[in-house]
Protein backbone atom coordinates (compact mmCIF):
# COMPACT_ATOMS: atom_id res chain seq x y z
CA UNK A 1 0.00 0.00 0.00
CA UNK A 2 1.30 3.43 -0.88
CA UNK A 3 2.04 5.75 2.00
CA UNK A 4 -0.95 8.02 2.73
CA UNK A 5 -0.38 11.63 1.77
CA UNK A 6 -1.71 14.47 3.95
CA UNK A 7 -5.09 15.52 2.65
CA UNK A 8 -5.00 19.09 3.89
CA UNK A 9 -3.08 20.75 1.06
CA UNK A 10 -4.99 19.00 -1.70
CA UNK A 11 -8.60 19.72 -0.85
CA UNK A 12 -9.69 22.65 -2.98
CA UNK A 13 -13.30 22.12 -3.92
CA UNK A 14 -15.83 20.82 -1.40
CA UNK A 15 -18.09 19.68 -4.24
CA UNK A 16 -15.37 17.21 -5.25
CA UNK A 17 -14.74 16.14 -1.69
CA UNK A 18 -18.36 15.39 -0.89
CA UNK A 19 -19.24 13.88 -4.25
CA UNK A 20 -16.23 11.59 -4.27
CA UNK A 21 -16.53 10.42 -0.69
CA UNK A 22 -20.22 10.69 0.09
CA UNK A 23 -21.39 7.61 -1.79
CA UNK A 24 -20.11 5.32 0.92
CA UNK A 25 -20.98 7.50 3.87
CA UNK A 26 -21.62 5.61 7.05
CA UNK A 27 -20.13 2.29 5.95
CA UNK A 28 -17.05 2.79 8.15
CA UNK A 29 -17.39 4.37 11.57
CA UNK A 30 -14.38 6.64 12.16
CA UNK A 31 -14.10 9.60 14.48
CA UNK A 32 -11.85 12.63 14.64
CA UNK A 33 -9.85 10.80 17.33
CA UNK A 34 -8.84 8.12 14.81
CA UNK A 35 -5.93 10.29 13.65
CA UNK A 36 -5.15 12.60 10.75
CA UNK A 37 -6.93 11.89 7.49
CA UNK A 38 -4.61 11.10 4.59
CA UNK A 39 -4.95 10.13 0.95
CA UNK A 40 -4.11 6.66 -0.34
CA UNK A 41 -4.71 6.56 -4.07
CA UNK A 42 -8.34 7.55 -4.56
CA UNK A 43 -9.35 6.96 -0.95
CA UNK A 44 -9.34 9.00 2.22
CA UNK A 45 -7.82 6.93 5.04
CA UNK A 46 -6.97 7.18 8.73
CA UNK A 47 -4.59 5.14 10.81
CA UNK A 48 -1.37 5.41 8.82
CA UNK A 49 0.22 3.48 6.00
CA UNK A 50 0.31 0.01 7.57
CA UNK A 51 -3.31 -0.20 8.65
CA UNK A 52 -4.96 2.72 6.91
CA UNK A 53 -8.72 2.42 7.04
CA UNK A 54 -11.04 4.07 4.52
CA UNK A 55 -13.11 6.94 5.87
CA UNK A 56 -16.20 8.35 4.15
CA UNK A 57 -17.90 11.69 4.59
CA UNK A 58 -21.40 13.09 4.61
CA UNK A 59 -21.38 16.79 5.26
CA UNK A 60 -23.04 20.18 5.43
CA UNK A 61 -22.29 23.88 5.02
CA UNK A 62 -22.41 26.21 8.03
CA UNK A 63 -20.47 29.37 7.17
CA UNK A 64 -21.61 31.14 10.34
CA UNK A 65 -20.02 28.95 13.02
CA UNK A 66 -17.04 31.19 13.87
CA UNK A 67 -19.12 34.37 13.85
CA UNK A 68 -21.69 32.97 16.29
CA UNK A 69 -19.07 31.31 18.50
CA UNK A 70 -17.20 34.61 18.87
CA UNK A 71 -19.97 35.59 21.29
CA UNK A 72 -19.75 33.18 24.27
CA UNK A 73 -23.45 33.66 25.09
CA UNK A 74 -24.40 32.21 21.68
CA UNK A 75 -22.08 29.22 21.61
CA UNK A 76 -24.91 26.88 22.51
CA UNK A 77 -26.11 27.31 18.91
CA UNK A 78 -22.85 25.87 17.63
CA UNK A 79 -23.07 22.98 20.08
CA UNK A 80 -26.66 22.30 18.99
CA UNK A 81 -25.70 22.34 15.30
CA UNK A 82 -22.93 19.78 15.81
CA UNK A 83 -25.13 17.62 18.02
CA UNK A 84 -27.94 17.56 15.45
CA UNK A 85 -25.49 16.83 12.65
CA UNK A 86 -23.97 13.92 14.56
CA UNK A 87 -27.44 12.59 15.43
CA UNK A 88 -28.26 12.50 11.71
CA UNK A 89 -25.06 10.71 10.75
CA UNK A 90 -23.18 13.71 9.36
CA UNK A 91 -19.46 13.85 10.00
CA UNK A 92 -18.14 16.85 8.05
CA UNK A 93 -18.81 20.60 8.25
CA UNK A 94 -17.56 23.22 5.81
CA UNK A 95 -17.19 26.65 7.37
CA UNK A 96 -15.36 29.96 7.11
CA UNK A 97 -11.92 30.58 8.62
CA UNK A 98 -11.95 34.16 7.37
CA UNK A 99 -13.75 37.45 7.88
CA UNK A 100 -11.78 40.25 6.29
CA UNK A 101 -12.45 43.84 7.36
CA UNK A 102 -15.97 45.06 8.07
CA UNK A 103 -17.78 45.19 11.40
CA UNK A 104 -17.05 41.64 12.58
CA UNK A 105 -13.56 40.86 11.31
CA UNK A 106 -11.27 37.98 12.01
CA UNK A 107 -8.61 39.95 10.11
CA UNK A 108 -9.23 43.65 10.64
CA UNK A 109 -6.24 44.71 8.52
CA UNK A 110 -3.42 42.74 6.91
CA UNK A 111 -1.87 40.70 9.71
CA UNK A 112 -4.09 42.27 12.39
CA UNK A 113 -6.45 39.77 14.03
CA UNK A 114 -9.37 40.00 16.42
CA UNK A 115 -8.66 37.60 19.28
CA UNK A 116 -12.32 37.22 20.28
CA UNK A 117 -13.17 36.08 16.76
CA UNK A 118 -10.21 33.72 16.68
CA UNK A 119 -11.31 32.25 20.00
CA UNK A 120 -14.70 31.69 18.40
CA UNK A 121 -12.98 29.60 15.73
CA UNK A 122 -11.04 27.81 18.48
CA UNK A 123 -14.37 26.84 20.01
CA UNK A 124 -15.70 25.59 16.67
CA UNK A 125 -12.67 23.36 16.14
CA UNK A 126 -12.79 22.01 19.69
CA UNK A 127 -16.53 21.29 19.57
CA UNK A 128 -16.30 19.67 16.15
CA UNK A 129 -13.72 17.25 17.48
CA UNK A 130 -15.78 16.58 20.61
CA UNK A 131 -18.75 15.63 18.43
CA UNK A 132 -16.72 13.51 16.01
CA UNK A 133 -17.17 15.95 13.11
CA UNK A 134 -14.40 16.86 10.70
CA UNK A 135 -13.97 20.41 9.40
CA UNK A 136 -13.18 21.80 5.97
CA UNK A 137 -11.99 25.35 6.62
CA UNK A 138 -12.31 27.95 3.85
CA UNK A 139 -9.64 30.66 3.90
CA UNK A 140 -11.04 33.42 1.66
CA UNK A 141 -14.06 34.42 -0.42
CA UNK A 142 -14.39 35.18 -4.10
CA UNK A 143 -17.39 37.35 -3.28
CA UNK A 144 -17.74 40.53 -1.21
CA UNK A 145 -19.39 38.87 1.78
CA UNK A 146 -17.07 38.87 4.79
CA UNK A 147 -14.56 40.92 2.81
CA UNK A 148 -13.39 38.56 0.11
CA UNK A 149 -10.83 39.27 -2.58
CA UNK A 150 -12.18 42.84 -2.90
CA UNK A 151 -11.04 43.61 0.65
CA UNK A 152 -7.54 42.26 -0.01
CA UNK A 153 -7.24 44.42 -3.12
CA UNK A 154 -8.55 47.46 -1.24
CA UNK A 155 -5.95 46.94 1.49
CA UNK A 156 -3.25 47.03 -1.17
CA UNK A 157 -4.75 50.19 -2.71
CA UNK A 158 -4.85 51.82 0.73
CA UNK A 159 -1.13 51.05 0.99
CA UNK A 160 -0.49 52.96 -2.24
CA UNK A 161 -0.50 50.19 -4.83
CA UNK A 162 -2.31 50.77 -8.12
CA UNK A 163 -4.59 47.82 -8.74
CA UNK A 164 -7.27 47.95 -11.42
CA UNK A 165 -9.80 45.28 -10.43
CA UNK A 166 -10.64 42.77 -7.72
CA UNK A 167 -9.08 40.10 -9.94
CA UNK A 168 -5.66 41.56 -9.14
CA UNK A 169 -6.01 39.33 -6.08
CA UNK A 170 -4.59 36.56 -8.28
CA UNK A 171 -1.50 38.35 -9.64
CA UNK A 172 -0.49 41.14 -7.24
CA UNK A 173 2.57 40.15 -5.23
CA UNK A 174 1.43 42.46 -2.43
CA UNK A 175 -2.02 40.87 -2.21
CA UNK A 176 -0.52 37.39 -2.44
CA UNK A 177 1.68 38.31 0.50
CA UNK A 178 -1.36 39.37 2.54
CA UNK A 179 -3.15 36.14 1.70
CA UNK A 180 -0.18 33.87 2.40
CA UNK A 181 0.25 35.53 5.78
CA UNK A 182 -3.39 34.74 6.55
CA UNK A 183 -2.87 31.10 5.54
CA UNK A 184 0.17 30.82 7.79
CA UNK A 185 -1.58 32.57 10.68
CA UNK A 186 -4.54 30.18 10.59
CA UNK A 187 -2.50 27.00 10.08
CA UNK A 188 -0.12 27.83 12.93
CA UNK A 189 -2.81 29.08 15.31
CA UNK A 190 -2.62 27.19 18.62
CA UNK A 191 -6.13 26.54 19.88
CA UNK A 192 -6.66 28.27 23.23
CA UNK A 193 -9.01 25.47 24.35
CA UNK A 194 -7.07 22.38 23.25
CA UNK A 195 -3.46 23.55 22.97
CA UNK A 196 -3.22 21.96 19.50
CA UNK A 197 -2.08 23.90 16.43
CA UNK A 198 -4.72 23.91 13.70
CA UNK A 199 -2.35 22.26 11.21
CA UNK A 200 -1.90 19.36 13.64
CA UNK A 201 -5.55 18.95 14.66
CA UNK A 202 -7.09 15.72 13.32
CA UNK A 203 -10.52 17.37 13.38
CA UNK A 204 -9.47 19.60 10.46
CA UNK A 205 -9.82 17.48 7.35
CA UNK A 206 -8.58 20.08 4.90
CA UNK A 207 -8.35 23.66 3.70
CA UNK A 208 -10.27 25.35 0.91
CA UNK A 209 -8.16 28.11 -0.62
CA UNK A 210 -11.16 30.22 -1.65
CA UNK A 211 -14.93 29.95 -1.81
CA UNK A 212 -15.94 29.58 -5.49
CA UNK A 213 -12.79 31.16 -7.02
CA UNK A 214 -13.11 32.77 -10.43
CA UNK A 215 -11.34 35.46 -12.42
CA UNK A 216 -13.47 37.40 -14.91
CA UNK A 217 -10.37 39.13 -16.26
CA UNK A 218 -8.99 35.77 -17.44
CA UNK A 219 -11.99 33.56 -18.33
CA UNK A 220 -9.96 30.46 -19.28
CA UNK A 221 -9.23 29.88 -15.60
CA UNK A 222 -5.47 29.68 -16.14
CA UNK A 223 -4.67 32.52 -13.73
CA UNK A 224 -6.77 30.95 -10.97
CA UNK A 225 -5.12 27.57 -11.54
CA UNK A 226 -1.62 29.01 -11.36
CA UNK A 227 -2.48 30.89 -8.16
CA UNK A 228 -4.01 27.78 -6.61
CA UNK A 229 -0.92 25.69 -7.38
CA UNK A 230 1.28 28.43 -5.92
CA UNK A 231 -0.77 28.56 -2.74
CA UNK A 232 -0.95 24.76 -2.41
CA UNK A 233 2.84 24.54 -2.50
CA UNK A 234 3.09 27.35 0.05
CA UNK A 235 0.42 25.78 2.25
CA UNK A 236 2.04 22.34 2.21
CA UNK A 237 5.26 23.70 3.70
CA UNK A 238 3.73 26.18 6.17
Amino acid sequence: MARPRPAAAALLLPTFLLAAAGAGAGSHAETTDSGMVGVDGTRFVVGGAAGGRPVYFSGFNAYWLMLVASEPARRDKVVAAFRQAADHGLNLARTWAFSDGGDTPLQAAPGVYDEAMFQGLDFVVAEARRHGIYLLLCLANNFHDFGGKRQYVQWARDAGHRLATDDDFFNSTVVKGYYKNHVKTVLTRVNTLTGVAYKDDPAILGWELMNEPRCDAEPTGAMVQVSCIHYIVYQSIS
